[in-house]
């Protein structure tokens, strides 16, 4: 019955205008014995993976059905084209090196799949369920035959690719994440377009199958040196090198360095990439050798670690100058707080023995900013650059890559508060099942937390990938899936007001433990929920800041900085034209600050940023400037003449609409009761502002024009009100 569904299944999924199609079978080996001993979960866990990756090669484009018939065993159909052994070798080799992994972290082992095929012609019979069930039969006593390499018209091929050196080589940058260069790129070979070759994992497992990987690699190296161009001082060329080439005595250190000389490269630009096809623990000539490579300035690095063979066993052995961080290591890190504080631990064990950590498999910016952020020395993967010929730069997006430690570790002194990059949140009562959060999130990709409330009243944080782990573990679901999510959040989250600045959330962000440093972060409104901010989306809007005010712009007002208020004042100077700067700060600005909320605060700043420009406007003229260096300062750049009239207006409309920034009582009373700086309450005047004026006729600095402005500001600040202070002695540069 199995094979009869199975075989109507099958023949559903091939179009009717095919006569003749090929059954390939894969199987795991020693079935019942793997399952015997690692037992049932384990084996199960091998047949999934074994369909997952069949499913994801070149048989899932064609929409072909992969069925399992048998025990361990996963049979399909395809157009019959070609060689039949070639298609059922190519498939074996992808899905054994699929399930590598799995099997060598379980057992220590590799695995060794069996293929079989046979041809079914079916114009010949109208029976296809018996023509099906007699195929598989023959496919299955082919695997109990030994592979005969050589009498696959692959093998042919192979000898082929060989002799005529159709091998090309890509090249990945690997980019320094501390100063934003390249510092090397990584030689990857392919075989042939259109080719079952032109995956290296089919071209090198078929040359080890045949005893001819060093003829391979060999090729590979060539084709590496001879198209990497010139590279910079200190870059590195990553070649892959299996132990057994390393070990073979046609590999000796003569030929290496000819090979170098010609493509006008030294041994200290090549590292060795150790690759983990193989335990090296077997190879004792394997060491001697890399000995001897390395006292002529040849450097190692260990390949996947993390994976496969390359252990800490291994990385203690060779001492590595580099280690590579296996991509299963890198996919979700910036969502998995237990993958983080693992690298984090390899960073620290790599600065302490003299390596440094390369991160592969990198294909987000979060991924990026997370590695970069935890210290990880290097990274490689698709965001970087996909590999090309001729070796690629690095994508734009990763040139000016900072993590949230980077920017919030800047001065930043105005922003947006963190209300105004909110996302809706969704909130579900602490009584709510485990079960009930677990088919959210299945069912609701773009949602990572879920927050818990108590009449709107936040009480706790559920993160997708915290509740994952805890479901993962040993009993998790029996322990879990039926209790309240009361049992599993969070109890302490970020919770944050509406009016917080975006980097002070940041600074509050990564002040927190390392298992929670990228959670998302709760927004309130007078306590009430109000929305969920994730730590990616805070730092894009900090970048975001930062980008805005390099520039030269302020992002509250608008108006030009620091930067351009510089190239201003040097250009009149150098230009020998004499000018007055008026400095404007404002008087109690913070108590009003901590009164009335950021969100108002920032309504005075634009207050005062209008009218300074208005009096500009209409008194100074065109070749004014006015400009935000900050927080609550402004600077505006005039000539002596227009000075008095600017100053006057200004302070007057100030004193006048700034009134309108308070509640009635503190209107009518003109003062407001508040904590100061020491933490005591006393009663604090309305909000005004100060002008300081300095004049300048000649050549002087920017060092002397800021000690001069600071003292006629702090004379400024303590004239009460609204208030001017003109700096009586001679004008700078008079001299």
């Amino acid at each position: 019955m199995h094979m009869q569904l199975a075989s109507h299944t099958l023949a559903r999924e091939i179009p009717t205008k095919q006569s003749r199609l090929t059954l390939v079978l894969i199987a795991i080996k020693d079935y019942f014995i793997l399952k015997e001993m690692y037992g049932a979960g384990f084996i199960e866990q091998l047949e999934f993976e074994l369909k997952q990756h069949l499913t994801s090669s070149k048989a899932a484009l064609n929409k072909v059905d992969m069925l399992t018939v048998g025990p361990g065993e996963v049979a399909f159909l395809a157009p019959h084209q070609g060689a039949p052994a070639d298609l059922a070798y190519e498939y074996k080799v992808q899905a054994q090196n699929g399930l590598k992994k799995t099997m060598f972290r379980q057992t220590g082992l590799g695995i060794d799949l069996g293929m079989g095929y046979a041809v079914l012609d079916l114009a010949t019979t109208s029976d296809s369920d018996a023509l099906f069930s007699e195929s598989l039969d023959e496919a299955r006593r082919m695997i109990r035959i030994p592979l005969n390499m050589k009498g696959l018209s692959v093998a042919n091929r192979f000898n082929a690719i060989l002799a005529q050196g159709l091998v090309s080589t890509r090249y990945q940058p690997i980019l320094d994440f501390r100063n934003g260069t390249i510092f090397g790129w990584e030689a990857l070979s392919r075989g042939p377009d259109n080719s079952s070759f032109h995956s290296p994992v089919v071209l090198f497992e078929t040359a080890e199958q045949l005893g001819r990987l060093f003829a391979l690699e060999k090729l590979c190296r060539e084709s590496a040196t001879a198209n990497i161009g010139q590279l910079g001082e200190n870059q590195k060329l990553f070649l892959n090198i299996h132990p057994k080439t390393m070990a073979d005595p046609e590999f000796t250190p003569g030929n290496t360095l000819r090979l170098l000389d010609q493509a006008g490269l030294t041994p200290d630009n090549i590292v060795f990439e150790i690759t983990e096809r193989h335990s090296v623990q077997e190879f004792g000539l394997f060491y001697r050798t890399l000995d001897h490579y390395r006292n002529q300035g040849f450097k190692v690095a260990i390949d996947d670690a993390g994976a496969g063979y390359a252990g800490l066993t291994t990385i203690a052995e060779l001492q590595p100058e580099f280690i590579k961080l296996d991509k299963s290591l890198i996919d979700g890190i910036h969502k998995d707080p237990v993958k983080r504080a693992l690298v984090e631990t390899t960073v620290n064990f790599a600065d302490k023995i003299g390596s440094k950590i390369i991160s592969e498999g990198i294909e987000s910016k979060a991924q990026a900013v997370c590695l970069k952020d935890i210290g990880v020395h290097y990274g490689q993967g698709y965001f970087i650059a996909r590999p090309a010929t001729p070796k690629p730069s690095v994508s734009k997006q990763c040139l000016d890559l900072q993590s949230v430690s980077d920017v919030t570790n800047k001065t930043i002194t105005c922003s947006l508060p963190i209300g105004d990059i909110a996302k809706p949140p969704h909130s579900l009562s602490p009584n709510c099942k485990v079960s009930e959060a677990h088919d959210f999130f299945k069912k609701n990709n773009r949602f990572t937390n879920i927050v818990a409330v108590e009449n709107n009243i936040p009480k706790g944080l559920i993160m997708e990938y915290h509740l994952n782990r805890q479901l993962s573990s040993q009993y998790g679901i029996a322990l879990y899936f039926k209790r309240s999510i009361e049992t599993v959040m969070d109890t302490r989250p970020l919770i944050v007001d509406i009016d917080m600045p975006v980097e002070q959330a940041a600074r509050a962000a990564m002040k927190r433990e390392p298992l929670k440093a990228y959670d998302d972060i709760i927004v309130t409104r007078k306590g009430f929920l109000y929305g969920v901010v994730s730590v990616q989306n805070l730092l894009n809007a900090l970048a975001k800041i930062q980008i805005d005010m390099a520039k030269g712009t302020n992002p509250l007002t608008g108006l030009p900085g620091n930067v351009s208020l510089e190239r201003e004042v040097e250009s009149r100077i150098q230009q020998k034209r004499s000018f007055s700067i008026i400095y404007a700060d404002l008087d109690h600005f913070k108590v009003y600050n901590d009164t009335y909320g950021f969100k108002n605060g920032d309504q005075i700043i634009r207050l005062a940023a209008d009218i300074m420009a208005w009096a500009m406007k209409k008194h100074a003229g065109q070749d004014s400037r006015l400009c935000h260096i900050g927080g609550d300062d402004f600077v505006l750049i005039t000539t002596p003449s227009a000075v008095e009239k600017v100053c006057r207006s200004v302070t007057r409309c100030f004193g006048r609409l700034v009134k309108n920034c308070y509640c009635a009582e503190d209107q009518r009373r003109g003062w407001i009761n508040a904590k100061g700086r020491d933490g005591k309450e006393r009663d604090y005047p309305l909000v005004s502002i100060s002008l300081g004026v300095i004049e300048i006729c000649g050549q002087c600095s920017l060092m002397e024009i800021g000690e001069r402005a600071a003292h006629i500001k702090k004379f400024a600040k303590s004239k009460p009100g609204n208030s001017v202070a003109v700096d009586r002695r001679p004008p700078l540069g008079s001299e």
